[in-house]
């Protein structure tokens, strides 16, 4: 198990910067830039053949960074990602042997959900926090927002469509700890190398939660 996981994925920051790596070389830059603009938390999804070396690399090289695994979807991925460092797991749905693999694996993470019943059904396993996927297409803050009378105990991460000008509607829902967005970085900054774009537009997103009323 990694050093120092955090106790909640929800409460390390407002934004969490949802990032796609097809070099690993870029990982740390990246990292620094979105650490330096207020977003410690980065989840590199496993989307590509870098992701694995790019988690390990922002654990080793970049300590104000605490790097996170998305798009998790076996147990072997699980196990992989935890020995690279990850400090977070997120993925885009769950089964129960998935379940039972991020729960054993010692670090935080995040089930994606996008129905009632998949909530209802995490919550009688104990598993509180989640992710809203995909949260534009799956019903957006209206949804959102009527699962919190209901199931007041459920606390989300919407993730999928989210934009500047909606991440602070969703940020002002109760039952939501942070947002997971790509916009911070850009695919056309990253293959640039781009660092200072991408710290100006993650101090922008880090400020999108200033003027969100206390929940």
């Amino acid at each position: 198990m990694p050093e120092s996981s955090p106790a909640s994925v929800l409460d390390l920051a407002p934004i969490l910067p949802v990032v796609v790596l097809h070099d690993a070389a870029d990982a740390v830059p990246l990292a620094r830039a979105l650490v330096a603009g207020g977003l410690p938390a980065i989840e590199v999804t496993l989307r590509t053949p870098a992701a694995l070396e790019a988690v390990r690399a922002i654990a080793r090289g970049v300590p104000g960074a605490v790097a996170g695994a998305g798009t998790v979807i076996t147990p072997e991925q699980v196990s992989r990602c935890v020995a690279a460092g990850a400090r977070f797991l997120v993925s885009p749905g769950w089964t129960d042997v998935l379940l039972t693999a991020m729960t054993r694996s010692g670090v935080p993470f995040l089930p994606g959900v996008s129905t009632a019943s998949e909530v209802v059904a995490l919550l009688e396993r104990g598993v509180r926090e989640m992710k809203f996927f995909p949260a534009g297409a799956a019903g957006g803050t209206a949804y959102l927002k009527s699962l919190a009378g209901p199931l007041p105990q459920a606390r989300f991460c919407p993730t999928g469509g989210i934009t500047p000008d909606s991440a602070p509607d969703y940020l002002a829902l109760p039952n939501v700890g942070c947002v997971g967005g790509s916009w911070m970085v850009p695919a056309d900054a990253v293959a640039a190398r781009d660092w200072p774009r991408v710290e100006r537009l993650a101090r922008e997103a880090a400020a999108l939660s200033a003027g969100v009323p206390c929940r």
